[in-house]
């Protein structure tokens, strides 16, 4: 499979910067609150900074949102620790788990994983396109074997949520 960057990039979570920005902002002044009571306290030393700054860079890195991008015939999901790319036009299996935290899981037919937040799709049209594209192409290669109609009311509920949006915005709902 060929790697992909993000320099190829067809599509973006247009909403990952300001994201980004939100867990920047977070974890700075999560930092700075410490470090400025702990030295208003009188009890600031190195060791205590230190470990200030590295609680901060934890909440930084918890908070910072998996960045998901897509092209033509590929999805990838870029978190801190790790990236997951799967071939759209080749996909095996889609799975929806629902409960605390809904997430799709896509495998290909090249043994990839993929785990992914369905807010983000219905959030970013242009990514949702991009991966209904690829199924349809798995589908007319016959490669997806489970999972077509998780996506197809995945697929209603997303075009139901972009009417209800694009009528509210207009006034005519």
């Amino acid at each position: 499979m060929r790697r992909f960057d993000d320099r190829c990039v067809g599509a973006g979570d247009r909403h990952w910067r300001g994201s980004a920005r939100l867990a920047t902002s977070c974890a700075a002044l999560f930092g700075a609150m410490s470090l400025l009571t702990d030295w208003d306290a009188g009890s600031l030393s190195l060791p205590r900074a230190l470990l200030w700054l590295a609680l901060s860079a934890a909440l930084f890195t918890v908070l910072l949102p998996a960045r998901v991008t897509a092209g033509a015939g590929w999805l990838a999901v870029r978190s801190p620790w790790r990236r997951q790319t799967v071939r759209t036009d080749a996909l095996t299996t889609v799975w929806r788990y629902d409960g605390v935290s809904s997430h799709l899981v896509l495998h290909d037919t090249y043994g990839h994983r993929l785990v992914l937040d369905p807010r983000v799709l219905a959030a970013n049209p242009l990514i949702w396109h991009e991966l209904d594209t690829g199924v349809r192409r798995s589908v007319e290669r016959g490669t997806l074997l489970q999972g077509g109609d998780v996506l197809r009311r995945l697929g209603r509920r997303i075009d139901e949520e972009t009417v209800r949006g694009v009528l509210r915005e207009s006034g005519l709902q």
